[in-house]
């Protein structure tokens, strides 16, 4: 779950909603993401990193060159270009010790390609194999679905230190970011296998925002209308008071371009209902002060001054 909440928030959909349904299945919902086949892809993708070491040996030779069997203790792997490489099986570092993962540039313009940032740990265990392991070549194996693939087999040129690593191979941009996005939202335990797919299109969503601007519309009206009833002219103050911090809430969310949901119009609807509260509260004080003899301007005063305090009671002398 967690691993799954990193990719999709990689992805950058709003108010995403991850839930379990029983013991074996998850119900992912994505608002707003228009390539869905992606989306697919990233969250079904298993990927994770195995740095080794390439056998170097006489019987791996043989074995890269197809004239001799893969020796014990080692795999073979193809890289993208299609070019065998015998590596061994013994792991150096594993996607564990990445603690980020972002795309770059190469000096091709046709290649891409994507730096790693160990941890301490990793830094600490790629530094030593770097340096003991001068003139040989290491291999950078990526897994996806039980499938490895080797992405780029360099030759150690010198110790490698600080922790930051790159690799490179025949890589596209879009391959690169996807990569990366991977690499540093973490891999999942298990293959995910999707079984069931549904796209609400966007006449479905205009209609519940209409239902819902509607509704606070209306309920917009009604409390003007109740107001200007009930205080007169004091209602219409307020219903211009009120209609102001409408038009100044959805200017807020307009300039922060947020998604507008159900949930965010009832928001709208009980920020309504909120801002008007204070001004029943003002009325009734203005109300109160020009019963107990008041002018209307000290009322209006008192009104605004004194809206949250108790009503103060006057008795006549006996």
């Amino acid at each position: 779950m967690v691993t799954l909440h990193n990719r999709i928030n990689e992805l950058g959909v709003a108010e995403p909603v991850i839930q379990q349904q029983g013991l074996d299945r998850i119900v992912v919902q994505l608002p707003g993401v228009q390539d869905t086949a992606k989306a697919k892809d990233i969250l079904g993708r298993t990927a994770t990193l195995e740095v080794r070491m390439v056998d170097e040996s006489t019987e791996g030779r043989a074995a890269e060159l197809g004239s001799g069997p893969v020796p014990f203790g080692s795999e073979r792997f193809m890289e993208r270009s299609g070019r065998a490489v015998i590596v061994k099986k013994q792991v150096i570092l594993t996607g564990e010790n990445l603690t980020d993962a972002r795309p770059a540039s190469t000096a091709r313009p046709e290649e891409a390609a994507v730096h790693l940032t160990l941890d301490a740990k990793g830094a600490r265990i790629f530094r030593d194999i770097t340096r003991e392991n001068i003139g040989k070549r290491m291999a950078i194996v990526l897994f996806e679905k039980g499938k490895g693939e080797v992405v780029t087999a360099p030759v150690i040129r010198s110790e490698i230190g600080g922790g930051r690593v790159q690799i490179s191979g025949q890589m596209s941009t879009v391959e690169a970011n996807d990569t990366a996005l991977l690499l540093r939202a973490g891999s999942l335990a298990a293959p995910m296998e999707i079984i069931e797919e549904m796209t609400i299109g966007p006449s479905l969503g205009a209609e519940n925002i209409a239902k819902g601007f509607h509704s606070v519309a209306r309920g917009f009206a009604a409390i003007c209308v109740f107001m200007i009833i009930y205080y007169n002219l004091f209602g219409v103050f307020s219903s211009i008071a009120l209609g102001f911090n409408l038009l100044l809430l959805v200017a807020i969310l307009s300039m922060l371009q947020a998604t507008l949901t159900l949930p965010g119009m009832a928001a709208m609807a009980l920020a309504l209902g909120m801002a008007i509260d204070s001004n029943v509260l003002i009325n009734e004080r203005v109300r109160e002060e020009l019963r107990a003899g008041a002018s209307p301007q000290a009322a209006i005063h008192a009104g605004y001054d004194r809206a949250g305090r108790p009503s103060r009671t006057r008795t006549s002398p006996p």
